[in-house]
C-alpha cells in the first residue's frame, strides 16, 4: 500500500494526468468526479463518481469513501472557465460568475471540509489555481468571473496554510501553466503551451519536493517560480 492521494476533477485533462502520474509514482489514488471518462475507468484507480464540488452536499460520496482512512495528499483540481468581458456584463447576466465562484472558490473549501477528518500530520493539500487569480499579474483584464474565483481560492489556500500549520498539514497553491485541455480550446480557441502530462509531472514534483510546512502557503507556477499575489 502506497500513500493515499485524492484528486478532484479527475475524469479528464490535468486531473486525469495527475491521477496517472501519482499512480505511476506508487500512490494509491482516489479519483473523484461527477462522471468518469473511459480513460479514467481504464486507469485502474479507485473512482468516486457523483461528486459535485459546486454545490453544498456534493462531496458527500467522497466523505463516505474516505471514512476511517488516512489521506496523505488532497489535490483540489476541479474547476470551470466561462469567458466574459466588460461588454458582456450587466446586472441581469452575472449567473456565470456565480457558477465559477461556486466551483472554483467554494469547491476546494467544500472538498477540504469533506476530507479534513482524514488529514493528519504530514498530509499535504494542493489547490490547483491559476495565475489569472493574481492581482499584480493582471495586465489584460477580462474574464471577470474566472479571475475573481481564482483570486478567492488563492486566499482560501493561504488561510488554510495558516490555520493548518499547527496540525502539521502543508498547503500549496499551484498554477499548472497554459495547458492544452478541452477547456482551454473551448474558451481560448488555442491548444495551450504544454500538455497535461508535463503539467502534472511538474506539479507533482513541486508537491513532493518543495511543498513543506516551511513553504506552506506559497503560490507556485508549475515551472517552480513563485508568482505574485
Amino acid at each position: 500500500m502506497g500513500p493515499l492521494s485524492v484528486v478532484t476533477g479527475a475524469n479528464r485533462g490535468i486531473g486525469f494526468s495527475l491521477c496517472a502520474k501519482l499512480k505511476s509514482k506508487g500512490y494509491d489514488v482516489v479519483a473523484s468526479c461527477r462522471k468518469p471518462s473511459a480513460e479514467l475507468q481504464a486507469l485502474g484507480v479507485q473512482i468516486v463518481e457523483g461528486v459535485d464540488v459546486g454545490r453544498d452536499g456534493g462531496c458527500a460520496p467522497l466523505t463516505a469513501t474516505l471514512r476511517g482512512r488516512q489521506v496523505d495528499l488532497l489535490v483540489c483540481n476541479a474547476g470551470v472557465l466561462m469567458e466574459d468581458s466588460i461588454t458582456d456584463l450587466d446586472l441581469n447576466n452575472i449567473r456565470e460568475q456565480y457558477t465559477q465562484i461556486h466551483v472554483n472558490s467554494l469547491g476546494p473549501l467544500r472538498t477540504y471540509l469533506a476530507v479534513r477528518e482524514s488529514l493528519g500530520p504530514g498530509a499535504k493539500v494542493a489547490i490547483i489555481t491559476s495565475r489569472m487569480g493574481s492581482i499584480a499579474d493582471n495586465g489584460s483584464g477580462g474574464d471577470y468571473g474566472y479571475r475573481m474565483s481564482k483570486a478567492a481560492v488563492n486566499m482560501l489556500g493561504m488561510n488554510l496554510a495558516v490555520d493548518l500549520k499547527s496540525a502539521g498539514v502543508a498547503v500549496g497553491i499551484l498554477h499548472p501553466g497554459f495547458v492544452a485541455t478541452d477547456m482551454t480550446k473551448k474558451y481560448h480557441g488555442m491548444d495551450g503551451v504544454i500538455d497535461p502530462e508535463q503539467s502534472a509531472a511538474d506539479l507533482v514534483d513541486i508537491i513532493e519536493h518543495r511543498l513543506s510546512l516551511e513553504t506552506s502557503g506559497t503560490f507556485w507556477h508549475r515551472n517552480g517560480s513563485v508568482l505574485p499575489w
